[in-house]
């Protein structure tokens, strides 16, 4: 197949390892799931202390099973990128530890109190919602397919932040200033999740030509201000000054994307971003110390079966 033909019978759910796939599109295809599955596992990493630092029992086993969702969301969409025969699920993994590997601006930052934690399980888990709900219609149809569970799995997560959320902005003052400090430090930084603008956008009209992607940068993020503006200040978050936002006659509303610091966005991108790098080299001496457990494995397995291959997604 050609790539003027992927373009005709682009549509959700069209193409499948069964498919003799253009490389042009299976780069692009794997580029674009290997982002989103670094994504899942730097996410994790970063709420990961939070499991023992939560108030409660109930807070703890929640964030322990969230962060267990997300490491396996992070393993599901490597096996999906895999199908597409270009990169294995090891030199994936092995990218994101070199810091080769990109992933979503906000998992860059660090986290260090408690009352940070909505602004990632309920303002970023929203944005990825908006953008996840898109792909179930992606037209690589592994990818697709692991949304379905992805999408079923982050609608908890949401629930579980906006619940945390509500607890911080009803409690003591001291902890409704302490919430609305850090709304004001992660706002912008949210509102850049969607990444660039459509036309700075280097991988946007190929993947939207090919049915990788359904929405655009732009669309993205004005459904996701319309939908969490308000729901911010419903539980009393007051919306920063900085970056601007209008309110348009429909009652939508836009940013004035000049009041964004794309130089600092652009840095991270590179993985440049001194946070950044320290959440990548915690995460590399992680997967260090676990190499044993998959020498193991993988011994196991070709005393077992010859050799250790990898598995389609689906």
């Amino acid at each position: 197949m050609d790539i003027e033909e992927v373009k005709q019978r682009a549509g959700p759910r069209e193409f499948s390892p069964k498919d003799d796939m253009p490389e042009e599109y299976r780069k692009a295809a794997t580029r674009m799931i290997q982002f989103h599955a670094n994504s899942e596992i730097m996410g994790a990493y970063l709420e990961k202390p939070f499991i023992r630092q939560a108030p409660s029992l109930d807070r703890k086993l929640a964030f322990s099973a969230k962060v267990q969702d997300e490491i396996g969301h992070g393993q599901l969409l490597y096996r999906a990128a895999e199908s597409l025969g270009i990169k294995t699920r090891d030199e994936m993994l092995d990218e994101l530890a070199e810091g080769e590997g990109k992933f979503l601006n906000c998992f860059h930052y660090p986290m260090d109190s408690y009352v940070e934690t909505p602004m990632i399980a309920f303002f970023v888990d929203g944005a990825a919602m908006r953008r996840q709900a898109t792909l179930k219609s992606t037209s690589w149809e592994p990818y697709a397919h692991a949304m379905d569970k992805v999408c079923f799995e982050e609608g908890f997560h949401v629930k579980h932040g906006e619940a945390i959320l509500y607890e911080l902005m009803t409690g003591s003052k001291k902890e409704q200033e302490m919430t609305q400090e850090a709304f004001e430090e992660w706002w912008p930084r949210i509102i850049q999740f969607f990444g660039p603008t459509n036309d700075k956008s280097t991988h946007h009209g190929f993947a939207s030509e090919v049915g990788l992607k359904q929405m655009g940068n732009d669309e993205l993020r004005t459904a996701f201000l319309n939908a969490y503006i308000p729901k911010a200040e419903k539980y009393g978050l007051e919306i920063p000054d900085e970056p601007r936002i209008s309110k348009n006659d429909d009652g939508t509303y836009e940013v004035v994307e000049e009041d964004l610091d794309w130089d600092e966005f652009f840095t991270i991108a590179k993985n440049d971003y001194e946070p950044g790098v320290g959440q990548i080299e915690g995460r590399k001496a992680s997967q260090d110390a676990v190499e044993w457990v998959r020498e193991s494995l993988d011994n196991h397995e070709n005393r077992l079966y010859g050799s250790s291959q990898p598995q389609a997604a689906d």
